[in-house]
């Protein structure tokens, strides 16, 4: 299971995507909501952007979670929850998200993945805060979703 907020999807995502479909059987993308961000798309959209952008990976599925990750590991029967690693800053706060969710569910470990380089210095935030002031956020993130992006902000 790759949980996250995916607001937006980026490259960076799609990346961890393509090389998790390759190590597990089955990836569930599981979208969840951050209370600790404002979500610029709802859970909806996050889901329609995940699924058009996955299209022609037979082995990945995209769910909705409104629980603990943990918990909703559990439910799903997954049993690992793959998380990408962008710098040492990551490793902080994913250590302690990995540990948190192993004492709530045993039964998950943690895989770490390193991100690509080239995906290594962006986050979600960083593109919604570049296409805020009109600036080109298309090596972050696909056509389609930059045009999102963009419609979503000039409302």
């Amino acid at each position: 299971m790759y949980p996250g907020s995916f607001d937006p999807l980026t490259y960076g995502h799609l990346d961890l995507i393509e090389r998790g479909s390759k190590i597990f059987d089955t990836l569930l993308i599981a979208i969840s909501k951050n209370i600790s961000k404002d979500s610029l798309f709802s859970i909806d959209e996050r889901k329609a952007m995940l699924e058009k952008a996955t299209v022609n990976y037979q082995n990945v599925k995209v769910v909705v979670c409104d629980q603990l990750i943990s918990s909703f590991a559990k439910e799903m029967k997954a049993t690992s929850l793959l998380r990408g690693l962008r710098a040492v800053t990551d490793f902080e706060y994913e250590l302690q998200m990995a540990s948190t969710n192993l004492l709530l569910n045993p039964e998950v470990d943690t895989v770490f993945m390193m991100t690509k380089t080239e995906y290594s210095y962006f986050s979600s935030s960083m593109v919604k805060e570049i296409a805020r002031f009109n600036g080109d956020i298309s090596k972050f993130v696909p056509p389609f979703v930059a045009n999102q992006v963009y419609q979503k902000l000039n409302k």
